[in-house]
């Protein structure tokens, strides 16, 4: 009998074990699939690890560029050197560009993926160019130049792409290469076929490349700016969060509006005194839950130490933010938690709200909005203040 228990209990553990695989398997190919569940801030971290890749491979290809021209020279006929040596020059530029791009745009992620596309796209219309400058047939002339789209599919896997866009600029290498090859004369034969198979081969490659590392990124980036116990932003992510707002508010010299709440629970001490550090431990899990439901999509929501937390909502006014605010305070007094014995476990909450006004940094409003916490406690807790009292 106990055999068989036993047996029971290791096939329990083994699905249990396969469930939790599949899961993960499935979240993660949804986090790389697109951009779509990322959040603000670790997508403002994935511009700054972006902009390191574009700005090394930048200067790698405008490097190696130069020493084309003699391929360009050997390879081509002379009447289309003068041609070639201009797409050579523009292409040159635009990668200088394209570095130089990338390091203006710090904190400008729509401009970060604008330089990496591009940086991929100079060499492909200059492989362009030359194909529609070489007389049809003429494969001699594209030996020097027909590796281009397998080093550009190739590429893919330097960058942490998404899986949409990985694919969307291996098909369009995918047409290059076909234009090519109705060029050279090699579509749909053997050659032409080989080829076809061994970009696809190199696309799957890529993919897979960069399904990881995202993948790795958005572990290290959870591993280093979540709290373990809630799941939410922890205090260093914040702080990293306002200075990349103040930085922004110094670039524009323009206030930067966003809604900072700043939130305890009450008593929180008298609830580990009573039920102990692990129901303590539930109700602030269960806490941070019944925020991050409340709140917009976009909101960052933060541990910011203990039993504080702190939500930071871009482009509310005061009033927004207060309204809220006292819908996180109605929820947390609505909620049914309990002990491990099933018991009830009464928690409110008090909140202090406060807008950024001109010439205050985000210290300043953490720091207002911390004295309205206090306020609210001081008129006897589970209600909302803000500085439009």
């Amino acid at each position: 009998m106990s055999s068989r228990l036993e047996r029971r209990r290791q096939v329990s553990s083994t699905q249990l074990a396969n469930t939790a695989w599949l899961s993960n398997t499935v979240s993660a190919l949804r986090d790389t699939l697109t951009a779509r569940h990322h959040s603000r801030d670790f997508i403002y971290a994935y511009g700054h690890y972006l902009r390191s890749r574009v700005m090394a491979m930048g200067f790698i290809f405008l490097l190696l560029s130069p020493l084309w021209l003699l391929i360009d020279a050997m390879m081509l006929p002379e009447p289309l050197h003068r041609y070639t040596l201009v797409g050579r020059v523009v292409m040159m530029l635009g990668f200088a560009l394209v570095v130089w791009w990338a390091w203006r745009s710090e904190e400008q992620i729509h401009r970060i993926r604008f330089s990496t596309g591009t940086l991929i796209a100079l060499p492909a219309l200059f492989y362009a160019l030359v194909l529609s400058l070489v007389p049809p047939g003429d494969s001699q002339a594209l030996i020097g130049y027909s590796f281009i789209p397998f080093l550009l599919v190739a590429s893919l896997s330097i960058f942490p792409f998404t899986l949409v866009e990985s694919l969307l600029a291996g098909v369009l290498l995918q047409g290059l290469l076909t234009y090519s090859q109705q060029v050279a004369g090699t579509w749909l034969t053997p050659v032409g076929l080989e080829e076809q198979w061994l970009l696809a081969a190199l696309l799957v490659v890529a993919l897979t490349a960069n399904h990881f590392q995202l993948s790795l990124l958005l572990r290290l980036y959870r591993q280093a700016t979540h709290d373990a116990l809630t799941g939410l932003l922890n205090r260093g992510a914040l702080e990293r969060r306002f200075e990349e707002l103040e930085r922004e508010a110094a670039r524009t010299d323009k206030v930067i509006p966003y809604g900072l709440l700043m939130m305890d629970i009450d008593h929180f001490k008298q609830v580990n005194d009573t039920h102990g550090h692990s129901v303590g431990d539930k109700v602030l899990r269960e806490f941070a839950r019944v925020i991050a439901l409340q709140v917009r999509t976009g909101d960052m929501v933060a541990r910011f130490g203990g039993e504080e937390f702190v939500v930071v909502m871009m482009g509310a006014d005061i009033i927004n933010a207060a309204r809220i605010a006292e819908r996180i305070r109605h929820a947390v007094e609505s909620a049914m938690l309990f002990d491990h014995d099933g018991y009830p476990v009464p928690v409110t909450t008090s909140v202090g709200v406060a807008c950024p006004q001109a010439g205050e940094t985000s210290e300043d409003v953490l720091k207002r909005a911390d004295g309205y916490l206090y306020r609210a406690k001081a008129k006897g807790r589970n209600c909302v203040v803000s500085n439009s009292e």
